[in-house]
């Protein structure tokens, strides 16, 4: 969720806004069509050999004649469709039509960092061990201060680098790297995550099995306790809580069948590139943490779902911002009170007081009080331009219905009859 890219010298006091932008991207995103990388990408077996065929295990299959119904809003038995269906026929509408892998389909990897020398070059090393090699591989530097430039500029073979020349945040960075590359699939990377070596095969399966699915969650551990697990899917409730599916839980049989989640945590997730500039991108506006939720959010506001695959992807727990508690905390609260603003209907907002209330409590109890009010001051002064932004494209409450149900967390979260949850020290 663009953890490594949270920075102490990125105020949140007026005067010294952080880069803010509306989501959107400039014109050289390609909105529909769409164009293979240069060479695609290449299956590769044990030992590095090289498999003929598809790219991935799963072949092109015809799409269905629409996506599976979510459960959502009532509509009636017979006579004129309710609001519900009504909401589904319009999202069917505005998505484009099913999209299907084509056999030499192009993948890229986009790695945004931010002074994650130490953690490059395993990252790197991980991407290169996998069985299916991206076609494409950016690191997108977002002024770095810790020489990851130069450990860049050591590797061999080389990698494409941009650099920004400043922190923009991992939101601005993601974008730029996806604006770099013209393949099919993009998958976002964070610097402190290191994937098992068929990690990518098993995503793009995940994708050539469901065309319906415009991105992919993975199962994120924890990089030092691989039972420790980190995050399998996002998931979003009517009071504004973005919550993380199994985070610093010991991991369960459960969440080793693929299934559905509501959206990726983007520090270890695979996008349909077209899909994602059709939606606008990641919010800048958020600059870092909730960019992904917002983004799946759009997604399934335009009829596209999300698929967990578990595939493995080992994450260090917070990389190079673990030492940031205080800010961390504080964008958390501005963004979600962002994105609550921009989209959620006004019968929902005593979910969401109810939830602030009891937020506020947590934080004076664990002397948090600050961060909370600093965050929640800082979406105040930014209040007026989402209102402006969500008058122009009002949210489709019925639509919204649907994809977050009162039960949402029934919905996309499955654990055991007793979770176990992970010692503290192991954070």
């Amino acid at each position: 969720m663009g953890r490594a890219h949270l920075v102490l010298a990125v105020p949140l006091a007026p005067g010294h806004p952080p880069p803010a932008g509306q989501g959107r991207l400039g014109p050289s995103a390609r909105r529909s069509g769409v164009r293979g990388g240069r060479g695609g990408a290449v299956p590769r077996g044990r030992g590095g050999q090289l498999l003929r065929g598809r790219a991935s295990g799963a072949p092109n299959r015809p799409a269905a004649r629409g996506a599976p119904r979510l459960p959502g809003g009532r509509g009636r038995a017979s006579g004129r469709a309710g609001p519900s269906r009504r909401a589904e026929r319009r999202a069917r509408r505005r998505r484009p039509p099913l999209a299907h892998l084509s056999a030499d389909v192009a993948v890229a990897v986009v790695i945004p960092n931010w002074n994650g020398r130490d953690w490059l070059p395993e990252c790197l090393d991980s991407i290169a061990a996998q069985t299916l090699a991206p076609a494409d591989v950016v690191v997108v530097d977002n002024g770095s201060t810790d020489g990851s430039l130069d450990v860049l500029a050591a590797r061999e073979p080389p990698v494409r680098t941009l650099a920004l020349g400043r922190n923009t945040g991992f939101a601005h960075a993601a974008n730029r790297g996806l604006e770099a590359s013209d393949a099919e699939l993009v998958a976002m990377v964070n610097t402190d995550v290191v994937l098992e070596p068929d990690w990518l095969e098993r995503m793009v399966a995940a994708l050539h099995a469901h065309p319906e699915a415009a991105s992919v969650a993975s199962k994120m551990v924890d990089l030092k306790d691989p039972g420790v697990l980190y995050d399998a899917g996002d998931f979003l409730r009517r009071d504004g809580a973005c919550e993380q599916r199994g985070r610093f839980e010991r991991d369960y049989p459960e969440l080793d069948e693929p299934g559905e989640a509501f959206s990726a945590c983007a520090g270890a997730a695979l996008y349909r590139r077209d899909a994602v500039l059709a939606a606008g991108g990641f919010p800048e506006r958020y600059f870092a943490y909730l960019e992904d939720v917002d983004l799946g959010l759009r997604l399934q506001l335009r009829g596209w779902t999300c698929r967990y695959e578990p595939a493995v992807a080992r994450h260090a727990g917070g990389g190079t911002s673990e030492r940031l508690e205080r800010p961390l905390l504080a964008w958390v609260e501005r963004n979600t009170l962002l994105l609550v603003a921009r989209w959620f209907p006004l019968r929902w907002a005593p979910y969401v007081m109810y939830r602030q209330a009891g937020w506020a409590w947590h934080a004076l109890r664990g002397r948090r009080l600050r961060s909370h009010l600093e965050g929640a001051a800082a979406a105040f002064r930014e209040l007026p331009a989402v209102l402006r932004e969500r008058r122009a494209d009002p949210p489709d409450r019925a639509r919204l219905a649907q994809v977050i149900p009162p039960r949402s967390i029934s919905r996309w979260r499955r654990r055991p009859s007793a979770p176990r949850r992970a010692a503290a020290t192991s954070r």
